[in-house]
């Protein structure tokens, strides 16, 4: 069965054919639907491949995160999935685990399958792979990269936005001790995330304790350490900030476990505002990253680096605003703290 069979039923060219199964505008749309009519009866499936040779396009994005099993990448992945079936592409998808060479082999393999670009939203991008993938001639685009070449986009992210509301509202809570947990500082975004924390502090007189700042690793486990340790310290903090969700979580668990009640001894807020946070009891106030919002614009970055003629000599950038959002994990600071 190939396309020579459906041009002699439809009684029309090999070459409008192909047109047609390529969804190319120009075609008559009568020629089209008799095509299509064809393609339906006889359950037709189109080689890729060679329709990838022929139009020079694979239309097939690679998509790559660092851990599926942390609810915020697969909210990325679905949005990110949804515009590509709409746009008529499809997906590859691969998870890191953090592991830059498990990212370089991802990446290299999706260049070997002739994808139109790559969305590599892992929050943590390796430098030394960046030089590398940039001469592929292939669109990229990352997140906080920072970099401005020719067919790399870079969303960045307003980390400062969000957490100086959150900083804001707990002072205004009256509360004076914050404590803040950290991503794995080998992440950029982490890294940016704390600095935000500091400055917001900063901004407002507020003093710093540094023993209450401590490095996490982004999951329910390291959020349930963090609180194990701000438990046992001498002045123990009313507020707790955390650099994503799941730590907060995990904090929550650990607060539970230790008979801390939240928010009336202990306010929580959390990073990302994955769906989980909206469950969980009590609701997780937290600051908003649109998981839809990135996916969105990472497609749309690719899309748009595919489609023109002459690439942005230095890359484009795409801002995500971030925002707090209150639920009932934060309330006033309690009047006394354990000593």
């Amino acid at each position: 069965m190939d396309i020579r069979e459906i041009a002699r039923r439809a009684k029309v060219s090999t070459a409008t054919v192909s047109r047609a199964i390529n969804r190319v505008p120009t075609v008559d749309p009568q020629l089209a639907k008799r095509v299509w009519k064809i393609v339906d009866e006889l359950g037709y499936y189109p080689n890729t491949q060679a329709r990838a040779l022929v139009s020079g396009r694979s239309r097939i994005f690679g998509l790559i995160v660092s851990e599926i099993t942390n609810p915020f990448f697969p909210e990325i992945v679905q949005s990110f999935e949804d515009i590509a079936v709409q746009h008529n592409y499809e997906i590859l998808l691969t998870s890191t685990v953090h592991d830059p060479k498990r990212m370089e082999t991802a990446v290299r393999r999706m260049i070997e399958r002739r994808v139109d670009g790559v969305a590599i939203l892992t929050f943590g991008m390796e430098d030394s792979l960046f030089d590398d993938l940039r001469f592929r001639k292939v669109p990229l685009v990352f997140v906080d990269v920072g970099r401005h070449v020719a067919r790399v986009s870079n969303i960045k992210i307003d980390y400062q936005h969000g957490i100086r509301q959150a900083v804001q509202h707990l002072t205004a809570m009256r509360h004076e001790r914050i404590a803040f947990v950290t991503g794995p500082l080998s992440l950029r975004s982490a890294v940016a995330r704390k600095t935000a924390f500091e400055d917001s502090l900063r901004e407002i007189g507020v003093n710093l304790d540094p023993q209450l700042v401590m490095e996490g690793d982004h999951t329910m486990e390291g959020g349930m350490r963090a609180l194990a340790q701000i438990a046992n310290h001498p002045l123990r903090p009313t507020a707790i900030m955390c650099s994503n969700d799941m730590t907060a979580i995990g904090v929550m668990r650990e607060a539970f476990d230790c008979g801390i009640s939240i928010p009336q001894e202990l306010s929580v807020i959390g990073f990302d505002d994955v769906r989980l946070s909206q469950f969980v009891i009590p609701p997780l106030t937290t600051i908003q990253m649109s998981q839809s919002e990135i996916a969105r614009l990472a497609f749309k970055a690719l899309i748009t680096e595919v489609e023109r003629d002459d690439p942005a000599p230095s890359g484009t950038e795409y801002l995500v605003q971030t925002n707090l959002v209150l639920r009932k994990s934060t309330a006033l600071a309690p009047r006394s703290t354990n000593k």
